[in-house]
């Protein structure tokens, strides 16, 4: 996989929003690479730049109060953040598509799913009418949605949270683009939805090749899709490796901290770790290390010094000094 040209290079991505009081840094330096028919997941607590992260690649962060303050987005040979709206229109649903974290409110409750579905097609594609309806038939049977030319013709209130994610992934899906961006597709759905929701996610990307950026505060579903795990922090990158190394051998505290609270089968509830302190303020961060102030492992150097990416050992990239320093001696 990673013996290819990426499909995807974001490179020093930096984006802050404008508020009343200050001005906050939402994503501040973020670089990764996704490659052709991989899952990477974005990893991290509501507020760590993952969602934002993606809006930018996506030509969808709101200006204002939203900046693109710096950084290069790679794809097919052009720079996503220099292309105008209309160019950007031509990739988004075409080239890269979003599943969106709420499909009740992603989706239109005026029109009816099969409205919504041949939009797409008749726009990136130039299907006819009769066309789009037979493929937007075939997109709902291929997502399991029995039923599925009667139920072009329903709108999105008359179906269940689990089959209105399934829709939102077939709209996704409709024009096959090389890219889907998947913000927490599960959230708020049952166990049972959320595996079967992974589970064609799974079969469609090994059947399409299609590459998937999986958002997720859900450790679970990291470990169930994704190939590499990138770590989120107040807006950074702190933690990057193969999903197995990375559930094998955390190196960032934030990340052995995250591992912890996870739940499990011989652990009782009232048991669990959680991560003690809130994430710090993006419009006022404190000097050195962002999780300093949560950081058991916390040293001197870590109140002056905001460590930077470093290659450990060819398996994780760690911006912690803690960390670095354990390898160097």
């Amino acid at each position: 996989m990673v013996e290819s040209e990426p499909l995807l290079k974001v490179e020093d991505l930096q984006v802050s929003f404008k508020t009343d009081e200050s001005q906050v840094r939402a994503v501040r330096g973020v670089s990764f690479d996704v490659y052709p028919g991989e899952t990477v997941g974005l990893v991290g607590e509501s507020g760590s730049g993952k969602s934002v992260t993606n809006l930018a690649l996506m030509g969808l962060v709101p200006k204002p109060p939203g900046r693109i303050d710096g950084g290069r987005v790679h794809y097919q040979g052009q720079d996503l953040l220099k292309l105008s709206d209309r160019q950007m229109q031509s990739i988004r649903g075409r080239r890269i598509a979003m599943i969106f974290q709420d499909p009740m409110t992603a989706l239109n409750p005026l029109m009816t799913v099969g409205q919504q579905l041949t939009e797409m097609t008749r726009l990136h594609l130039g299907l006819g009418r009769k066309e789009a309806n037979r493929q937007a038939a075939e997109m709902l049977e291929l997502v399991g949605i029995s039923g599925a030319e009667k139920r072009l013709r329903d709108y999105p209130h008359q179906f269940s949270g689990g089959m209105r994610q399934r829709v939102m992934i077939a709209m996704a899906l409709s024009c096959e683009p090389d890219l889907l961006i998947a913000d927490e597709p599960t959230t708020a759905l049952d166990v049972t939805i959320q595996a079967q929701i992974l589970d064609l996610l799974r079969d469609l990307q090994q059947r399409r090749g299609t590459s998937i950026i999986m958002i997720t505060h859900d450790l679970g579903v990291v470990a169930e899709i994704c190939h590499r795990v990138l770590v989120m922090y107040a807006g950074r990158v702190v933690e990057k490796a193969e999903a197995n190394a990375l559930f094998a051998d955390p190196k960032h505290p934030y990340t052995q901290g995250l591992l912890r609270s996870l739940p499990r089968f011989d652990q009782s509830a009232d048991t669990l770790e959680a991560i003690p302190g809130q994430p710090p303020d993006l419009g006022n961060l404190p000097g050195g290390c962002s999780f300093r102030p949560r950081c058991p492992l916390a040293i001197d150097a870590c109140q002056s010094r905001d460590p930077a990416l470093m290659n450990l050992d060819g398996r994780h990239e760690v911006a912690c000094l803690v960390a670095q320093e354990a390898v160097d001696v």
